[in-house]
């Protein structure tokens, strides 16, 4: 019985030093680095704090509801496995909540594939809750999962059913983390919002790939990037291009020099992925206008870019325009190699600061536009609150930006209805897409498209 006892006894001890292991090592996120990131960036950039790690602090829910309840928005991640991939779920509640009816407004997966690279799926989903069942609902507004309202089970059938992932057979359960968000007001609103702009994003992806030239008098239409230097021509190339491709891409080379980081002219088609087709609209990239004079673009060399004279990667020179015996000047001129839209684009934030030099020579550029007949907008760069650009539905642009100082100085000095006066922030430093920055990027490509339409329709 002593013996009994004595080995009772030191089991005990295990269990209790284990347990008190368990309470002093330290707590860290089975998350990568990098999967950390995408998970911020997907919720508005928050901060995440680890709550609750099944392996430390146990499986049992009732603990976990204990340790977390009362926390504010959190998101619990699942890990999953198997022989060939990690799989990462996430399920997210967005209030201060007793755990028996929690809100959730979607679920992701985040998977690692042969790249490494992280891959997230969204739901659109919104919550309808009666007294007897918590239902989820769809955007086409059918019921795809309706879960009892006292359970506290994680829902593995809806991300099955959402998102193709078959976690009850070859996947096995490896543990779950709670984190609590924070530096974020509105979750709920970020979140909805991001989903609506993943939705509008495919949207217009769709109509830009489907897009034809009006009357198809042209198979591909020319839109003319022309700007002071550093004014983020060459980024929206860059921005364009990230957006068709999947992933952030820098073709074109971009700086923050005096002087102009583009020497050649470059005519550079778009391609619907990495083997993609081209679609039917180029960016013709040029050299950035100066203030100083014998600097910068040459105004002699508009009228034939606007004319299609000059061949792609010709070399500008500030001190020798180009001239009909230049040996690659294209003298044989069709449509298809006219300008059918022209871009001026300018930083919003040093609108208020151009020189009379630089405003000139804007002018003067404005005027061989419209001498030529030619569609133009103008596009303001580094919006920082690119967000706040577009109302709600993602369609129109806010009522507050059109009404904007730098807005009103645009159109007073060249003359362009505000209409035409699109904004946009470029991908710089980024790593990763943003839908809401997509949106933006694609809607004011659209709207140069029309303009460029309106010009092939008003030829004689």
């Amino acid at each position: 019985m002593l013996a009994s006892s004595h080995v009772s006894s030191g089991a005990q001890d295990v269990k209790v030093s284990q347990a008190q292991r368990y309470r002093t090592m330290a707590v860290t996120t089975r998350l990568t680095w990098k999967e950390e990131k995408s998970l911020q960036q997907l919720l508005g950039n928050v901060s995440l704090r680890l709550l609750y790690k099944s392996r430390v602090h146990g499986d049992s829910p009732e603990n976990m509801l204990r340790k977390c309840a009362l926390q504010g928005s959190t998101i619990t991640v699942i890990y999953f496995h198997n022989s060939q991939q990690d799989c990462i779920l996430g399920y997210l509640t967005v209030i201060d909540y007793d755990f028996i009816k929690p809100k959730v407004f979607f679920y992701s997966s985040f998977e690692k594939d042969e790249t490494s690279k992280t891959k997230a799926a969204c739901l659109n989903t919104t919550q309808k809750i009666t007294d007897e069942e918590l239902a989820f609902y769809s955007s086409d507004n059918k019921i795809f999962s309706v879960i009892p309202k006292n359970s506290r089970l994680f829902i593995h059938d809806v991300l099955r059913e959402r998102l193709g992932l078959n976690l009850y057979g070859n996947f096995k359960y490896s543990e779950w983390e709670v984190f609590r968000l924070e530096g974020i007001k509105d979750v709920a609103g970020y979140v909805r919002k991001r989903t609506r702009a993943t939705e509008r994003r495919n949207e217009l992806l769709e109509d830009l790939r489907a897009y034809k030239p009006y009357a198809d008098l042209v198979s591909e239409i020319r839109i003319l990037l022309l700007g002071p230097v550093g004014s983020g021509k060459s980024s929206f190339f860059n921005s364009v291009k990230s957006v068709f491709q999947g992933h952030v891409t820098r073709q074109a080379a971009v700086g923050a020099d005096l002087t102009s980081i583009t020497e050649l002219y470059r005519v550079y088609p778009i391609k619907d992925g990495e083997d993609g087709k081209s679609l039917s609209f180029m960016l013709c990239d040029s050299m950035g206008l100066d203030e100083k004079k014998g600097a910068g673009l040459c105004l002699d060399d508009i009228p034939y870019i606007l004319k299609g004279c000059i061949p792609d990667r010709y070399q500008f020179s500030p001190h020798k325009p180009v001239t009909p015996s230049h040996p690659t000047f294209i003298t044989s001129l069709s449509l298809k190699e006219r300008i059918h839209c022209v871009a001026y684009v300018l930083d919003i934030n040093s609108i208020s600061n151009l020189s009379s030099n630089m405003v000139a020579k804007l002018k003067q550029v404005h005027k061989e536009v419209l001498n030529c007949g030619i569609a133009h907008v103008a596009l303001l760069t580094k919006v920082n609150n690119y967000d706040e650009v577009l109302q709600d539905d993602l369609l129109n642009m806010n009522k507050s930006m059109t009404s904007k100082t730098q807005v009103m100085n645009i159109q007073r000095m060249l003359n362009i209805p505000i209409s035409n006066i699109l904004m946009v922030e470029n991908y710089a430093s980024e790593l990763t897409l943003n839908p809401l920055k997509d949106v933006l990027i694609l809607s004011v490509l659209k709207q140069m498209l029309r303009a460029a339409d309106d010009f092939l329709q008003d030829l004689p």
